[in-house]
């Protein structure tokens, strides 16, 4: 049995410091740090933080129907199996060095710099305003309903599978390993350079210079906005456009296969000029 802690509020430095087994009810936690750092099997159900570093070295902690103020940055480092569910975080630099992290129906709405260096993560029906940075060197992701405005999100990720997303994001998926999108919205220029094994199965893509330098690129029924233009310089790619493409520039091997292509550009720092297939299957002609 849980201990209860109800109805109360907390403040100052380690008011919980290294509590066990504990279901804490409608509690305020004030200015302050590290309220409950160095605990296991916390249950947290209609809370709020103000404070700084509220779960630190933890295990087992499930945050259901809370909420996150600006002032409890860097809430949750160095744990292990969090799951957050209806929750409101309104604070920067959320997760750090977390193995076993699950969120659903999460709002993070000041999301710089979040969920770095974690792994083993599930995502149900997030969304992700200002969350520049999110998902650094993060590993062995699920994520399905995830909406995201922030820039160079995914950075150096590895094992990631995404569903049903809208992702409004410069620079995303830089130097990823075994990323795959699924019926998805990608806005951002400089998509997924210097990736590996990135599968982009039915999704819409917008931004200039997208997937250059990507290394066995995977593109299956996706459709090209009119401003992604030069796109593939030096990458290999395996790809299926159902549109047109404004223009493609020096890719290094592969085919593209795609309704129309605006321009081919093959200039004179064309690396292995002739060994990308282009295939048109409309024809422009009246």
């Amino acid at each position: 049995m849980k201990k209860i802690i109800s109805n109360t509020f907390f403040e100052g430095e380690r008011p919980l410091f290294a509590t066990n087994n504990i279901c804490l009810e409608n509690v305020k936690f004030y200015p302050g740090e590290s309220a409950v750092k160095e605990s296991s099997n916390i249950e947290a159900r209609k809370c709020e933080f103000m404070c700084k570093y509220p779960f630190w070295h933890n295990d087992n902690t499930l945050i259901e129907d809370c909420v996150f103020t600006v002032y409890s940055r860097a809430a949750i480092w160095y744990s292990k199996n969090i799951r957050m569910i209806n929750t409101l975080v309104e604070a920067p630099k959320m997760f750090r060095k977390i193995d076993g992290l699950y969120l659903e129906n999460v709002q993070l709405t000041s999301a710089a710099e979040c969920c770095w260096n974690c792994r083993n993560i599930e995502l149900r029906n997030v969304e992700v305003k200002g969350g520049d940075y999110i998902f650094m060197n993060a590993s062995d992701v699920e994520i399905d309903g995830f909406r995201l405005q922030g820039n160079y999100s995914f950075q150096d990720a590895k094992n990631v599978v995404i569903r049903n997303a809208y992702l409004d994001s410069k620079d995303a998926f830089w130097e990823t390993e075994n990323v795959t999108v699924y019926d998805s919205v990608l806005i951002g220029e400089y998509l997924g350079w210097h990736s590996k094994n990135l599968r982009l199965i039915n999704c819409k893509i917008s931004g200039t210079q997208p997937l250059c330098y990507a290394t066995d690129l995977e593109m299956v029924n996706c459709e090209m906005a009119e401003c992604a233009d030069l796109c593939f310089e030096y990458s290999t790619l395996h790809a299926v456009i159902n549109s047109s493409i404004t223009s493609v520039k020096n890719p290094n091997g592969g085919y593209i296969t795609a309704d129309a292509i605006g321009e081919i550009i093959l200039d004179e720092n064309c690396r292995n000029r002739g060994a990308c297939d282009i295939n048109i299957t409309k024809s422009t002609c009246c």
